[in-house]
C-alpha cells in the first residue's frame, strides 16, 4: 500500500514551479550610431508558492477531499488484507490439527490465492483512480493559474512572473516585487466558477 500512502504528496501545485510569462525586447542602436544606446529595463514580479498553497481555498478544499478518499481506500484495503490474514491463519490451524482432507486443503488454498489476487487488483485499481483524479485536478489548477496570470498581466506591465519558494533556486526576492496576495485574491475569486466534479461512488 506504499503507492496509496504517497499519492497526496504528489499534489503540490505540479507544474507551478516552472510557470512564467516571458516578453523580452531590446532596442539596438541605429547603424552607424556609436554615441547612444537605449537600455531595456526588465520588469519582474513573483508569486510566493508557499503562501499561495496556504491561502488558496480551492486547493485546500481539494486536498481535504483527497485525504478523505485516500483514508477510505486505505481502510477498505486494510479490512480486506485483515480478512485474508484471518482466513489463512484459520486454515493453518485446521491443517495442523489434521482436520482437513486433501480436497479441502486444495479448495481453501485456491480460495486464498484468489483473495490475494483480488486484493492486489483492487489496490492497483484504487491507485490508478487516485492518480487520475490528481492529474485532472492538476490540469484544472494549471489552467486556472494560466488564466489568472494572463488577466493580471494583460497590460504587459511585467516581462516575467516568476515562482518563489523558500530554499528554492531564487535566493533573494524583493518584497516590492511580490504580487502573491493579488494572485491569491484573483485565484480564490476565479475558483468559484470551477465546476465541482460529481462525487465518486465507492
Amino acid at each position: 500500500m506504499k503507492n496509496l500512502s504517497t499519492i497526496l504528496s504528489i499534489l503540490a501545485l505540479a507544474g507551478v514551479a516552472t510557470l512564467f510569462f516571458m516578453k523580452q525586447g531590446s532596442n539596438k542602436p541605429a547603424q552607424g550610431n556609436t554615441t547612444a544606446t537605449t537600455a531595456t529595463t526588465t520588469r519582474i514580479a513573483y508569486v510566493n508558492i508557499d503562501t499561495l498553497e496556504s491561502k488558496y481555498e480551492y486547493l485546500k478544499d481539494q486536498r481535504k477531499k483527497f485525504e478523505a478518499r485516500q483514508d477510505a481506500m486505505k481502510g477498505e484495503l486494510e479490512r480486506s488484507a485483515q480478512q485474508l490474514q484471518n482466513d489463512y491463519a484459520a486454515a493453518q490451524r485446521k491443517a495442523q490439527a489434521g482436520t482437513m482432507t486433501e480436497a479441502e486443503q486444495q479448495s481453501i488454498g485456491k480460495r486464498l490465492m484468489q483473495m490475494e489476487q483480488s486484493l492486489k487488483t483492487r489496490e492497483e485499481a484504487l491507485t490508478v483512480q487516485l492518480m487520475k483524479e490528481q492529474e485532472e485536478f492538476n490540469k484544472t489548477l494549471q489552467e486556472q493559474l494560466d488564466k489568472v496570470l494572463a488577466e493580471y498581466n494583460k497590460d504587459k506591465r511585467y516581462d516575467y512572473i516568476l515562482s518563489y519558494t523558500k530554499n528554492g533556486t531564487i535566493m533573494y526576492a524583493d518584497k516590492a516585487l511580490d504580487i502573491t496576495e493579488d494572485v491569491i485574491k484573483a485565484m480564490n475569486e476565479a475558483s468559484k466558477n470551477i465546476p465541482q466534479p460529481a462525487e465518486k461512488k465507492k
